[in-house]
Order: C-alpha cells, then sequence, then structure tokens
C-alpha cells in the first residue's frame, strides 16, 4: 500500500473490518498502530486483550480532521482549537471531553480522549473511511518495543488481528506531544516531537 495515496478500496475494506468488530494494524506518522472502532466495547475490550493492556489505562485516537473531531467528539475550546489549527496534521495530542458515542474503556477513568490528526494519509484515510475517529495505539504488547514494520508489530502481537494496512517502514521517532488546553492555558501532559515552548509561543 502506498504511504501517501493509499487505495481506497482497501481502507473502505479496512473500515468495513472495524464496524464488524474488528482491529486493524495500520501505520502512523512513527510506528505501526492497533486500530479498533472507539465506539464498540468489545472491539476496545478486544484491543486491551490483544496488548496485554491494564484496565483504566486510556486510550488514544486519531481522526481525519478537525472537522470530524468536532462532529464527532464535540466543539473543542477555543485554545485547543488554535492549537489544532496550528499543529494538525502532526505530532500533538489533545485532550478533549470523551463523545457520548465512545467506549468508556477508552477513556478509562478519565472524562477525557487524547486525540491527533496524524501526518500519515494511511492513518488520516482509516478514520475517514470509518467515519469516525479511530482507536490508535502502539501495536505491541505492552512494554514492548514500538514497532516500524508490519512484521514487528504482527511479531510483537502475538495474536492474530483481522487485517493489516502494510504500508513499509515506519520512520519511528519521538511520540507525539500531549498537551490540555481546555483551560485558559496550555499544560503539557507528555512531552514528544513538539517542543513545549512552540506550543506556548502559538498561544
Amino acid at each position: 500500500m502506498s504511504p501517501t495515496d493509499p487505495a481506497p478500496a482497501a481502507l473502505e475494506r479496512a473500515a468495513a473490518v472495524l464496524l464488524a468488530g474488528g482491529l486493524v494494524v495500520f501505520p502512523t506518522d512513527t510506528l505501526y498502530a492497533l486500530a479498533a472502532d472507539p465506539r464498540d466495547p468489545d472491539a476496545v475490550g478486544r484491543v486491551f486483550g490483544v496488548k496485554g493492556r491494564a484496565a483504566g489505562r486510556p486510550l488514544p485516537l486519531v481522526a481525519a480532521g478537525l472537522e470530524q473531531v468536532e462532529r464527532s467528539l464535540g466543539r473543542l475550546s477555543p485554545l485547543t482549537r488554535r492549537l489544532a489549527d496550528r499543529f494538525w496534521p502532526g505530532p500533538l495530542t489533545l485532550l478533549v471531553e470523551v463523545g457520548d458515542a465512545v467506549a468508556a474503556a477508552v477513556a478509562g477513568e478519565s472524562a477525557t480522549v487524547a486525540v491527533r490528526v496524524p501526518g500519515h494519509a494511511v492513518a488520516r484515510g482509516l478514520a475517514a473511511a470509518l467515519g469516525y475517529p479511530v482507536v490508535s495505539t502502539s501495536a505491541n504488547r505492552s512494554g514492548g518495543a514500538a514497532p516500524t514494520t508490519a512484521d514487528e508489530a504482527l511479531a510483537s502481537l502475538g495474536e492474530p488481528v483481522d487485517l493489516v494496512l502494510d504500508a513499509g517502514a515506519a520512520p519511528g521517532g519521538l511520540p507525539s506531544t500531549i498537551v490540555d488546553a481546555r483551560g485558559a492555558a496550555p499544560r503539557l501532559v507528555r512531552a514528544g516531537a513538539i517542543p513545549f515552548a512552540d506550543v506556548r509561543e502559538a498561544v
């Protein structure tokens, strides 16, 4: 699959798998991730099982664009929207309120969900084909190395998934920066690829 111009038919097939409760391995701008439909509690439960992930730990989402985030999860705060306009697509993850349709386990013990619009065309295309942001957590057993190829992802998970979108090696690198901008000023949640100084300068 082309990493810059993915075939629509392949993305539509992957979206159909997600809608049926399946799991899909797909590339992002840094690593290979595991996707599920965040509205499906059983599919979200499978993500925790396949990864060996502790219950209560939230799962991040990736979206096709800002419009999809607001349509699916609700209006963003003015500051959150300003940062989204500045840094999306890209490695900035923003905390937003959990939408009513999202399965409770996605947010864990939090009232928020972490979402971003990635720089990778396959990741954005998958969310676009689903019509909703998708769960996007690294496709490895919890505690393992983040995979940069589809083969590494499958070897790490050790359990079958329903579909793999292989677009060649991902480049690796720092994870996304996570910021909570729902208040009067941005708050750094996790340092990452975008320096927090750049975030503060943008607001």
